[in-house]
C-alpha cells in the first residue's frame, strides 16, 4: 500500500456492487476499505430484489447492461462454484400468453442472439406447456443460463474475500464527504458513532439509492454529470402452496421494467414480482389489496392460480435515473472523462441486471482505474 494513503481505494456502499468493486481491487494486489452506513451488509438495493442470475436476453446491442450482465453471468456461477455456494440454474421460460405476443418473443429472441447469451431455444406453446403443465404460453423461448441464487451468502462471500486480501468492510459509518488532494487521491469525512477523517488514492461510489446525495458531497463533482434519481418501488407476494413451475416465467417486459415474474426460490416457495411504482421516497410497505391485480396478471400465464393464494411478502426500491415516460438509460459508470476527477469512478442506475453483472462492474470499475 502507499504509505502516503490511509488506504489504496475507499469503495462506498456495502451492496453486491460495492462489494463487488471492492473484491476486484482487492484482487490487484490493493488494500481497500468498504465503507457502509447501515449495520450489516447488503441492506439496501441488494436486500430486496429477486435474486435471479440473469441470461442476458434483453438489453441494448452494445450496451453496458448487455455486455456487463452476460459476462457478470458466467463469472457469478463460476465463483459460486469456487466458493462451493448453493444455486439453482432453473432456467427461464419467456412466454407469449396470447397470439398477439408472439412477435415481441421474435424481437427478444434476435436481442439474445446478438447478445451471445448461450443456448437459446425457441418453443412452440405445446412444447412449453410439456416443460411446466399448468402454464399458459402461445409460444415461448427459453433461456437454460438464467437461475436463482442466495444473494446475501454471496455478498458474504464477497466480504470474506477482501478482508483475506487485507482489506476491512466498515459498517455504521456513512460517507459524508470528500475532498481532492493536491498530486491526487482524496481525503475522506466518514460519520457514525466515532466519525473518522480517512485518505485514499482511488475512490468508487457505489450506493444505491443514495448515488446521487453522495456524488453531491464529493467537492468539485459537477453537478451537471449527476443525473436526476427516481425510486422505482416494486412489491412481491408469495404463494401459499406448493410452488406451480420449477422455472422462472417471464411475460414479455413493461415499460421500464421486466415485469411481474415467477420463480421458485432458493427455498422451493413460489414468489411473484415485482411491479413498478415511482415513489417519492423509499417505501417498503406492501398493501394487501395489490394481491387482486397481481393475481389478474399472474393468471395470463398460470390460469391456475386458485383465489386468494397470495401473500404480501416484501417490497424492494430501484435506483432508476428515468422517469416513468422516459427510455431506460443504460448503467452509469462515470469516470474522470466525465466529471474531471482523477481516481474517481462514481455509479448511478445501478438497478437490474446489477446483480447479477456485479463482478463484471467490479472488474469494468477496476480497469477504469488502473
Amino acid at each position: 500500500m502507499t504509505q502516503d494513503f490511509d488506504f489504496d481505494a475507499v469503495v462506498v456502499g456495502a451492496g453486491a456492487v460495492g462489494l463487488a468493486c471492492g473484491y476486484a481491487l482487492s484482487q490487484r494486489g490493493l488494500v481497500v476499505a468498504v465503507l457502509e452506513a447501515e449495520g450489516h451488509i447488503g441492506q439496501g438495493v441488494s436486500s430486496r430484489n429477486s435474486e435471479v442470475i440473469h441470461g442476458g436476453l434483453y438489453y441494448p446491442t452494445g450496451s453496458l447492461k448487455a455486455r456487463l450482465c452476460v459476462e457478470g453471468r458466467r463469472r457469478l456461477y463460476a465463483f459460486l462454484d469456487a466458493h462451493k455456494m448453493a444455486y439453482k440454474k432453473c432456467g427461464k421460460l419467456v412466454v407469449a400468453t396470447s397470439d398477439d405476443e408472439i412477435g415481441r418473443l421474435d424481437a427478444i429472441w434476435d436481442q439474445a442472439l446478438a447478445n451471445d447469451v448461450e443456448g437459446m431455444e425457441r418453443l412452440s406453446g405445446a412444447q412449453a406447456v410439456a416443460l411446466e403443465p399448468g402454464l399458459n404460453a402461445h409460444a415461448a423461448l427459453l433461456s437454460p443460463e438464467s437461475g436463482v441464487f442466495a444473494s446475501h451468502d454471496y455478498m458474504l462471500a464477497l466480504h470474506g474475500e477482501i478482508e483475506a486480501a487485507g482489506g476491512a468492510v466498515v459498517l455504521s459509518t456513512p460517507f459524508e464527504g470528500a475532498t481532492p488532494l493536491e498530486g491526487g487521491g482524496f481525503s475522506l469525512r466518514a460519520g457514525g458513532a466515532e466519525p473518522t477523517a480517512l485518505t485514499c488514492r482511488l475512490l468508487v461510489t457505489a450506493p444505491g439509492l443514495s448515488a446521487q446525495d453522495v456524488a453531491a458531497t464529493i467537492e468539485g463533482f459537477p453537478k451537471d454529470q449527476i443525473p436526476a434519481g427516481h425510486y422505482g418501488k416494486g412489491v412481491y407476494f408469495r404463494l401459499m402452496g406448493k410452488a406451480p413451475f420449477q422455472r422462472l416465467v417471464y411475460p414479455p417486459p413493461i415499460h421500464g421494467a421486466l415485469g411481474t415474474h415467477y420463480r421458485n426460490d432458493m427455498g422451493g416457495q413460489a414468489v411473484f414480482g415485482p411491479d413498478l411504482e415511482y415513489v417519492p421516497a423509499p417505501d417498503y410497505s406492501v398493501d394487501p389489496a395489490r394481491a387482486e391485480a397481481f393475481a389478474a396478471y399472474i393468471r395470463k400465464f398460470w390460469p391456475g392460480l386458485p383465489d386468494g393464494a397470495l401473500t404480501p411478502d416484501y417490497a424492494g426500491v430501484r435506483p432508476k435515473i428515468h422517469g416513468p415516460d422516459e427510455p431506460q438509460p443504460d448503467f452509469q459508470l462515470r469516470g474522470a472523462d466525465t466529471h474531471g476527477l482523477p481516481g474517481l469512478v462514481a455509479l448511478f442506475g445501478i438497478e437490474s441486471p446489477g446483480l447479477t453483472s456485479s463482478l463484471a462492474i467490479g472488474e469494468a470499475v477496476a480497469e477504469m482505474l488502473s
